[in-house]
């Protein structure tokens, strides 16, 4: 859609229902946390008009969301203070950032077919505009008496998985309902913070010429997919067939080969793929789920260049880098010794040279996004926004089980046939 209209009509700032207690006021930032870049994750959630037998008026629809809000930064608390110099989160009790706006437009108009693009507008702030805010939120009202709510998350203060945590445990406040796991802090502790200075690790972010498009894959063409990467084997090195989002990810790694990296410019080059994996099962012991915070990592894979097509040449190397995200990996990510950071600064100076190409990869697939029912039922579609990151792949499932991919590149927009 083009030239969407959206008016902001009220600003306010959220706080806890319950004031944070002095031995909570100084939140420590983990290792995990300081390496995260100064970005809001984002989340848009589409909700038509009320059924017939849901009755709200415009102002019972908000208090609920903001009372329900109000609720759950008591809980997590962190996400009502504001985050100081990657070192820790001062909880005031300042609140959350609130919005709302009306769009002169109806629902459809942008579900016909979802423009990354236009759901930043659905938001308080571009992604990059964190100024220390933990969590922004805005409720855009449409003329069909539908909304939308768009929430971004500081990534310094919560990965992907502690994001949907919270969204549903807000949900499940607003739905009246008390039964749920709070979460859980501390990651400082496991993952002991870091002297930073001189380091900023937001390679990857840019403000202009990134170019968004979302693709949707059947669950047919994934098959296909599969079974293609599956057959491209030999007696010696065939492994298993490959799941949904390695298949996905092989295929448009080669797309974006093929469109953006001419093979006589590769030779001096090293390309690495990144995959977001979730640590808290990697870990021994085994992390609880409701652990809050940044408790992931990435799983790096440099794929062969001599036929980038192929399924050992793509496909192994990111199995493998994947395993490797194991008991041990996790312990060393654990030292506060200069292993781990001493790498990331290096590949960072990589990348800035240009000696480092890098294509990211990261899944809310499985994650229970379509749960977030505030009491007027479910999304009806739930999307990310246009990222600051360049080479980037969000994966989400669509609510009838396909997988939607948000693909974000600079310059070159990848068509995937």
């Amino acid at each position: 859609m083009k030239n969407i209209d959206i008016q902001v009509i009220s600003k306010q700032s959220i706080k806890p229902s319950a004031s944070t207690p002095d031995h909570l006021r100084h939140y420590h930032l983990s290792f995990l946390d300081q390496i995260e870049p100064t970005i809001f994750i984002p989340m848009i959630f589409f909700y038509p008009k009320q059924a017939d037998h849901i009755i709200l008026t415009k102002k019972q629809l908000v208090d609920r969301i903001k009372n329900s809000l109000s609720e759950s930064l008591t809980l997590f608390y962190p996400l009502a203070g504001r985050v100081k110099n990657k070192l820790y989160v001062e909880c005031n009790d300042e609140g959350a950032c609130y919005f709302e706006a009306e769009a002169k437009c109806k629902l459809s108009d942008i579900l016909q077919n979802p423009n990354p693009h236009d759901m930043n507008h659905l938001l308080p702030f571009e992604l990059d505009d964190v100024n220390g805010l933990p969590l922004i939120v805005q409720v855009t009202f449409f003329e069909c008496e539908g909304i939308t709510l768009g929430v971004g998350i500081n990534h310094e203060v919560a990965d992907g998985f502690s994001f949907i945590k919270f969204l549903n445990t807000w949900s499940a406040l607003s739905r009246g309902e008390t039964d749920f796991r709070p979460p859980i802090f501390g990651t400082a502790k496991l993952f002991p913070p870091r002297d930073m200075s001189g380091f900023t690790l937001n390679f990857g972010i840019v403000k202009d010429n990134i170019l968004a498009k979302r693709f949707v894959f059947d669950a047919a063409k994934i098959a296909a997919l599969r079974n293609r990467y599956a057959e491209d084997k030999d007696t010696d090195n065939y492994q298993k067939r490959p799941t949904r989002v390695e298949a996905l990810s092989a295929f448009i790694w080669n797309r974006f080969m093929v469109s953006t990296q001419p093979k006589e410019t590769r030779s001096n080059k090293i390309y690495t793929i990144l995959h977001a994996v979730n640590i808290r099962s990697r870990m021994e012991p085994v992390l609880a789920e409701n652990y809050f915070g940044n408790i992931y990592s990435i799983a790096v894979s440099v794929p062969s260049m001599e036929n980038e097509d192929g399924f050992e040449e793509i496909l192994k190397p990111v199995k493998d880098s994947i395993n490797n995200i194991n008991p041990e990996f996790v312990k060393a990510l654990q030292q506060t010794d200069g292993g781990h950071l001493d790498f990331l600064k290096q590949r960072s100076t990589q990348i800035s040279k240009g000696e480092v190409i890098s294509f990211r990869f990261t899944s809310l697939c499985r994650f229970p996004v379509y749960e977030a029912d505030f009491g007027w039922g479910n999304p009806v579609f739930a999307g990310s926004a246009r990222w600051t990151f360049k080479n980037l792949v969000v994966f989400i499932d669509t609510k009838v089980g396909f997988y939607l991919s948000l693909v974000c590149v600079s310059k070159v927009l990848i068509e995937v046939d």
